[in-house]
């Protein structure tokens, strides 16, 4: 047999391939052994997924996934693999001291791919109470760039956080503190922006590959300035090669600041969840519905996959191997439906807005394994359960958008 697996009939989108076509995909031994309008040679397995569309495995680029070791922490293997998800990265759970537990009890047993983020703050970001730098004396650049460089196949940059919750008093210090552990470990910066601290004052100290999430947040020092317009220093930033991340969590996606940066052009770079315990099932669910937000608000469905495929992919350099379909590529592969109906959409604000598409994942293959959603049911129910129970030990009412605020 030529192929271990063939998937056929369906609509391939891979802007990384400038592919957009009806075709099939041929896996042998967990890599993407071929592609074309038709595969005639056998496969000991054929799937028919005719009618649906097939893009590579999607990359969750921010979510917060060291589950019991940290309040936000979600157990996402078998909810990523139930929603198209092969890879996933941590932002900035551990820091340098807890990174060894992560590597062990997260990502070795992990069936997606699990990747983090390592923050400057030697404890990480280990509850929703606390801002992990408010003390200074917590960044530990050479601490952080030393791990990063011991396991550089799953540590993709440095963490840091930019409100005034999380920094007090310290403004841009722990970012400074970022950038030189990361030019230490020759890596990128991800920097998540709030209020509280100047965004010019935060892009001026940005490199090309350096990362800003919740670009859409709407807490105050955002992309949009007072004449409603994306300022000046954000097209600066992009155009000198740093990336702009969606980061949806539970506080950092605001429908009116998305929808007016849609309207005049200025689109992410990727879509992401920013998925931890007060986000799971309100606002966020998941990264499809996540995107589906932007598919309702207007951007073509094969723009939607390149922010969860090959652009966050470019943000790792890893576009050889994850975010393709190329052939020789891990056999990482989504496929979904593109419903219509009558859907409604939540932002981090308590907004709602409705939308006629919904991306519906219909089965996953991670390194040539097939996971359909119903099979990993009860996964994910014990994942949802265990995030409720986080959220009780910290008494913030599950899913309350009001009370979740407080803690963001």
């Amino acid at each position: 047999m030529a192929f271990d697996l063939v998937l056929s009939g369906a609509t391939i989108v891979d802007p990384s391939l400038r592919k957009n076509e009806k075709g099939d995909i041929g896996i042998r031994n967990g890599k993407i052994a071929g592609i074309s309008d038709r595969l005639d040679a056998g496969a000991h397995r054929t799937i028919d997924v005719t009618g649906k569309f097939l893009t590579p495995g999607w990359i969750d680029l921010h979510a917060h996934v060291y589950a019991g070791a940290t309040t936000f922490g979600i157990k996402a293997d078998a909810l990523c693999l139930a929603t198209g998800v092969t890879t996933i990265v941590d932002a900035g759970s551990p820091g340098w001291t807890n990174l060894r537990g992560f590597l062990e009890y997260i990502i070795e047993p992990s069936r997606t791919e699990v990747l983090t983020f390592v923050h400057i703050s030697s404890i990480g970001l280990l509850n929703s109470m606390r801002g992990e730098m408010e003390d200074i004396k917590n960044a530990a650049p050479e601490h952080t760039a030393r791990v990063i460089s011991m396991w550089p196949q799953h540590c993709v940059g440095v963490k840091v956080r930019q409100g005034a919750f999380q920094v007090g008093n310290h403004g841009v210090e722990p970012l400074r503190r970022a950038v030189e552990a990361a030019e230490m470990a020759d890596t990128r910066v991800m920097v998540h922006i709030d209020k509280g601290v100047a965004l010019p004052s935060i892009l001026d100290l940005l490199r090309p590959g350096d990362v800003v999430t919740h670009c859409y947040q709407g807490k105050g020092d955002h992309i949009l300035g007072n004449d409603d317009r994306v300022i000046p220093e954000v097209y600066e930033a992009r155009n000198r090669g740093v990336f702009f991340d969606l980061g949806h969590g539970a506080g950092s996606f605001h429908y009116g600041i998305a929808k007016r940066a849609v309207e005049l052009g200025f689109l992410s770079d990727v879509i992401s969840t920013d998925l931890h315990v007060y986000s799971l099932k309100s606002p966020v669910y998941s990264l499809p519905e996540t995107a589906s937000k932007l598919l309702n608000m207007g951007l073509e469905f094969e723009e939607i996959v390149r922010q969860t495929t090959v652009n966050p992919a470019r943000v790792l350099n890893r576009t050889n191997d994850i975010g393709t379909l190329r052939t020789g590529s891990v056999a990482d592969i989504a496929v979904f439906d593109l419903d219509d109906g009558d859907f409604n959409f939540t932002d981090a604000h308590g907004r709602e807005e409705s939308g006629r598409k919904m991306i519906t994942p219909h089965l996953t293959v991670r390194k040539g394994d097939v996971y359909y959603p119903d099979d990993l049911k009860d996964e994910v129910e014990e994942t949802e359960r265990r995030a409720e129970e986080m959220v009780g030990i910290t008494g913030v009412p599950y899913g309350t958008i009001r009370e979740i605020r407080k803690v963001q």
